[in-house]
């Protein structure tokens, strides 16, 4: 059976997406089978592994709304061992349909009850939002990951994140654990960096990756190419990185 991780922090731009796809990566070059969701109306995921939204024409708004088998919608990717489940943009609408919807809630478990057992891991890529789409990602998975940026406002909203996932363990998924919180954005120049990596690792002490993401041109630049890390620079430090973020992730279930 697969473990389904979801990506998720409601605050934007701390490197979700960027975590989602190159962990998946990452996971996939290391030879286990993995998928990634694309939960965000954005697509950034989807395009970010070298895909076109705008050509998707079946996608995770078509599983979750209206039942649509997702072995028809999973696209291969040209990273070996890396699957994906796109996103569209009207992924917009899926909150406002699904809220009438008896289990709203689990719109997205159902879905991926058909298909867990054939992937090793399922990274699913949330949106900057604690909203009903991804409540589902939540709901779906058996961990989360949490990234969370080196900078002054690091900790800002990360009390009320954690506070839905109590929600959601305790009303929903009591299975779903805390895989780790990740920091990202890393600059070895700032004093700032050094002093969050602290702040953090004093709040949450074990919760706490050993890897963390640094700030990496190549890693900015990947997803205007449609390039995960791995395939636009493997020997850059946010491949790096990654790789030794997917060895502790390994690690941490007993795969390494």
């Amino acid at each position: 059976m697969g473990k389904i991780i979801a990506i998720a922090n409601q605050k934007g731009g701390v490197g979700k997406t960027t975590t989602a796809i190159n962990l998946a990566a990452s996971l996939a070059v290391l030879d286990h089978k993995t998928l990634l969701i694309d939960a965000d109306p954005q697509a950034n995921a989807t395009s970010g592994v070298g895909l076109n939204p705008k050509e998707i024409t079946t996608s995770v708004y078509e599983c979750i709304i209206e039942g649509t088998d997702p072995h028809g919608v999973i696209l291969e990717t040209e990273t070996p061992n890396l699957y994906l489940l796109p996103a569209h943009i009207d992924l917009v609408g899926a909150e406002i349909e699904m809220i009438n919807l008896p289990e709203r809630e689990k719109m997205m478990k159902k879905t991926l009850d058909q298909i867990k057992d054939e992937y090793e891991f399922i990274i699913i890529d949330c949106s900057p939002s604690l909203g009903l789409v991804t409540v589902n990602a939540l709901t779906a998975s058996d961990s989360v990951i949490i990234p969370v940026q080196c900078e002054y406002f690091a900790l800002e909203g990360l009390g009320k994140l954690l506070n839905t996932i109590k929600i959601v363990q305790t009303r929903l998924n009591p299975n779903l654990d805390i895989e780790g919180i990740l920091l990202t954005m890393f600059d070895t120049r700032l004093r700032l960096s050094k002093q969050v990596v602290e702040e953090v690792k004093m709040h949450f002490q074990d919760m706490v990756f050993d890897t963390i993401i640094n700030r990496n041109t190549r890693l900015g630049e990947a997803p205007s190419f449609g390039k995960t890390i791995i395939m636009h620079d493997a020997g850059s430090v946010g491949a790096i990185n990654y790789l030794n973020l997917a060895r502790e992730v390994l690690e941490k279930n007993g795969k390494s």
